[in-house]
This record gives C-alpha cells, sequence and structure tokens, in this order.
C-alpha cells in the first residue's frame, strides 16, 4: 500500500501523495495555509483531475498547519472554482482545530449540489471510513 507521486506536477507540492490501490489523494500542508498556496495546489489539482483516466477523491488534513490565513471570500473562489470540476467524486476535510473545522464546514457548505462531495471532519476514522480507506493512508508521514 505505498504512496506515490501522482504525477510530476503533483509531486511538486509537498506533502501530497497518491494512492493508487484507493485512487485518493491526500495533502498534509504543513506551516502556513494561504491563498497562495491554496491556489496553487487547487491549480494543479485541477490539471490532475484533467488529465487524469479515472477518477479519484481527495482527503486534505489541516492538523499541520500553524496558521491559516485564507481569506474568506477566497474560501467562496476556491469552491466556485471546484465546482467545475466533472466529478462525482468524495473530498474529505480534516481538521483539529475550531478556525480549521470552520474554514472546512464553509467549504463543505459551498461544494453542496456539485460533483463533488464534500465533508469536514474532527476524526481520520470517520474520513477514512466516509472514503471507504484504510485510516492509515490518511495519517501524516
Amino acid at each position: 500500500m505505498s504512496a506515490q507521486p501522482f504525477s510530476y506536477l503533483l509531486s511538486t507540492i509537498p506533502h501530497t501523495r497518491y494512492h493508487a490501490q484507493w485512487r485518493q489523494i491526500t495533502w498534509h500542508p504543513q506551516g502556513i495555509f494561504d491563498d497562495a498556496l491554496a491556489d496553487e495546489f487547487v491549480g494543479i489539482l485541477g490539471s490532475e483531475e484533467f488529465y487524469a483516466e479515472t477518477p479519484f477523491q481527495g482527503y486534505t488534513d489541516f492538523s499541520g498547519l500553524a496558521e491559516i490565513r485564507l481569506k474568506i471570500g477566497h474560501v467562496f473562489q476556491i469552491a466556485q472554482r471546484r465546482r467545475e470540476s466533472d466529478g462525482p467524486v468524495k473530498s474529505a476535510l480534516f481538521a483539529d482545530t475550531a478556525v480549521g473545522f470552520g474554514i472546512a464546514r464553509l467549504y463543505e457548505e459551498l461544494m453542496k449540489e456539485s460533483a463533488i462531495q464534500v465533508r469536514a471532519f474532527r476524526e481520520r476514522a470517520a474520513a477514512a471510513e466516509w472514503l471507504g480507506v484504510p485510516v492509515e493512508i490518511l495519517r501524516p508521514d
């Protein structure tokens, strides 16, 4: 069950892995999560989806963040861009802080009725169950 980069582009984003057996991308951003980092990841993710032969699921883990500097308006812009994705796929967001979970819940609400099913979680095990993957692949390195 080894994790490997999905493509060269995806491998340029630190703390990102592709789990081929589960068609699952996991991202564990570290440090400061700001608009620029969010845009970089969403841009590369969009490229991956465009060229992928089969859809894949996403998992973002906010637990390694020292600070979240996303502007609320920017979360709306990201959701609008992501709603244009073909899907159908699932994307789980895990947060262990109130701010991280608040951002995740906002994004979940903004993505309702889109091809991407988004859910916010406070427990990795619950996210793993919803995604249908082993919890081990959702843990940071």
